[in-house]
């Protein structure tokens, strides 16, 4: 399963930090399995809770970087920009954008959002609008709707299954 995966896997990976054990990284991992994401890569603590994948992490490559700064030198060398998510001053709306084709799309950890030193590594920064009286959507709801973004603006519509 996996090796017909990688045969359609994205030009995109996905990044969140990982620095107080966040609930959401299960579900960044189930969606990034669902829009077929070349790779997740958890930033910080290697430990995190794998129930929200729903056992996706199995069919889906994960990379484990112990800093920012190791997580920096391997997108750099991959050549990738990384596209940090988050509703900070000066982000700029996603929805008036096109995310790079190529690119890693990097999340904050619930609550305090992208550190400094993850805040600095991004060549972007963009945030999802948001109308209610909350601060923030949870970082696992933030990452389908980046994941979305791209997909429809360099994937297309899925296979039909008929």
């Amino acid at each position: 399963m996996i090796a017909d995966l990688d045969t359609r896997r994205h030009d995109f990976h996905v990044a969140i930090e990982n620095w107080q054990h966040d609930f959401n990284i299960g579900t960044v991992v189930r969606n990034a399995n669902a829009f077929l994401a070349r790779e997740v890569h958890i930033v910080g603590l290697r430990r995190w809770n794998r129930r929200g994948a729903m056992v996706t992490d199995r069919y889906q490559h994960v990379r484990h970087h112990p800093a920012i700064e190791d997580f920096v030198a391997w997108a750099e060398a991959e050549r990738l920009p990384i596209i940090g998510i988050d509703n900070l001053p000066g982000s700029r709306p996603l929805e008036t954008v096109t995310l790079p084709r190529r690119c890693a799309l990097l999340f904050g950890q619930e609550g305090p959002g992208l550190s400094g030193p993850a805040r600095a590594a991004c060549a972007q920064l963009f945030s999802i609008a948001q109308y209610g009286s909350t601060r923030s959507i949870n970082a696992g709801v933030a990452s389908g709707i980046a994941m979305h973004a791209w997909i429809a603006a360099h994937a297309g519509p899925p296979p039909r299954n008929e």
